[in-house]
């Protein structure tokens, strides 16, 4: 996050990223945004969209657009975006839960997006009941600090399901 030009991209790919994620800069910036799709591949560029009540939001949260979620990712999708990394910001930190329906929601309608869920993450349930619904990600963050989610947990879980790790 925080990438905002091409050299912010050039160094972090140097630095050793296999990855990055563009969100700010994709509503503000299109064109430099897709300068970077267009470089460095849809597999290493990765669109973060963070929502409140369905809109994206910007700028550390602290500017709300009228672009509804859905549709903005639909858009990126149509520009060769394959991977985004959504965040329910009414509910990060919060501990109350994911947003599991309305992320079921964008993957019913976007079945090959990669679709990371962030935000409300608070127990292994709410991390099984994501994979149930078909989220191909997860960040987890507050529960394992405060250890509501152990990575012994996390550990079991994939290995249980993916006979790995």
């Amino acid at each position: 996050g925080g990438l905002r030009s091409d050299e912010d991209v050039r160094i972090a790919f140097e630095s050793g990223a296999h990855m990055i994620t563009g969100g700010s800069v994709a509503v503000k910036e299109p064109a430099v945004f897709l300068g970077w799709l267009e470089k460095y591949g849809p597999e290493k560029v990765v669109l973060g969209a963070d929502f409140r009540e369905g809109k994206i939001a910007i700028s550390g949260w602290d500017e709300a657009t009228s672009l509804d979620v859905t549709e903005y990712l639909s858009g990126y999708m149509e520009k060769g975006i394959q991977k985004a990394i959504c965040t329910d910001i009414s509910r990060d930190g919060m501990l109350e839960g994911p947003s599991t329906g309305f992320y079921a929601g964008i993957k019913e309608k976007m079945g090959t997006l990669h679709l990371v869920a962030s935000g409300g993450i608070s127990r292994m349930e709410d991390v099984e009941q994501l994979d149930e619904a078909g989220i191909d990600g997860v960040i987890i963050g507050k529960a394992i600090y405060e250890k509501r989610i152990t990575l012994g947990s996390l550990r079991s879980y994939i290995r249980k399901y993916s006979g790995s790790c």
